[in-house]
């Protein structure tokens, strides 16, 4: 099976891509790796450059390995990143990743931690998705009756599928399961007047929600994740979902832990965090376990700390804990 994956980001979450391609390449991803970036690329992306035409004005290449591409795109868009991943992935489809049996996206702070044989297979059962820390969602969770009563008035039938709520970091499928992608892109854009517009996200580093769409009462508080959850109502063939321990979120066999929240690994304090009783999380480890490999982010010097760190850090933990 011919893969490709993808990232969006800016800014700091460069250190993050680094590393999901590092922790790709050791679990036996070969192929190509896209990343869609606005701002400035980082130091260690040695590259060189091609003009492509439309959308994505440059290309810039790195050769991680020789059987591994990580090609960088500057894109122009003014939707929020955490908005653009299904216009992304169907971008790919249909251009640079034409030839693709099989397309991932994966946030810029996941790490994968499982065989990459695992999720050629996983596509195969369906859309690959995982579950979020806020699931489930009952049939008739406030939000979920929000969401059927407001895509009904747009033309878009919701259809109960599964309590499971899940997380927006990640989505898989087969080139035959294309068409959920173009549900999940029509279901934003009918949210869009809802939150704002699509420049809008409760993230940081874009544009706030209006008041009445914050929080998590709000039908679209999340906005990207659930209209991934509305859409997997909306289309009518297979997901496949793993639980919350795909994604590390609790104890079980992780294979793509996922560092929620703030501070990301790549700007938190090891021991500072230790000593307020908070070990490091899986997905902490992870991603310095992964950080020397063929893309280097951080120094040398700074890895061999972090890592000296996660054991004094474990140590303390034994004894020490919140």
């Amino acid at each position: 099976m011919k893969c490709a994956a993808c990232t969006l980001f800016e800014g700091q979450y460069h250190s993050g891509v680094a590393i999901l391609v590092n922790s790709l390449y050791k679990n036996g991803f070969r192929g190509d790796f896209y990343a869609g970036y606005r701002g400035d690329l980082p130091e260690w992306a040695g590259f060189r450059k091609e003009v492509l035409p439309g959308i994505v004005p440059e290309r810039h290449t790195v050769e991680v390995a020789p059987d591994l591409r990580l090609h960088f795109l500057r894109l122009e868009t003014d939707y929020h990143f955490t908005n653009y991943k299904p216009d992304f992935m169907l971008w790919l489809l249909d251009g640079p990743a034409r030839d693709a049996d099989s397309i991932y996206y994966f946030d810029p702070d996941v790490v994968i931690s499982a065989p990459w044989s695992f999720f050629e297979r996983w596509v195969e059962c369906g859309v690959a998705l995982c579950e979020d820390v806020n699931s489930p969602l009952s049939r008739n969770h406030p939000r979920r009756v929000a969401w059927r009563n407001y895509f009904s008035n747009i033309g878009i039938t919701l259809s109960f599928k599964d309590p499971v709520y899940v997380n927006g970091g990640f989505t898989g499928l087969h080139v035959r399961n294309r068409d959920f992608l173009k549900t999940w892109k029509k279901v934003q854009e009918g949210m869009a007047p809802a939150v704002g517009g699509l420049s809008r996200s409760a993230l940081t580093g874009g544009g706030e929600l209006p008041e009445d769409a914050r929080g998590p009462f709000a039908p679209f508080g999340k906005t990207d994740q659930d209209a991934l959850n509305a859409s997997v109502e909306a289309w009518s063939g297979e997901v496949s979902v793993i639980s919350k321990e795909g994604m590390g979120f609790v104890p079980g066999l992780a294979v793509m832990p996922h560092a929620l929240g703030q501070p990301k690994p790549w700007n938190g304090s090891i021991l500072k965090l230790a000593l307020m009783g908070r070990p490091p999380k899986l997905v902490v480890k992870e991603y310095w376990k992964h950080a020397n490999g063929p893309l280097k982010a951080h120094s040398d010097k700074l890895i061999r700390r972090k890592n000296i760190a996660l054991n004094i850090a474990a140590v303390l933990g034994r004894f020490y804990k919140r």
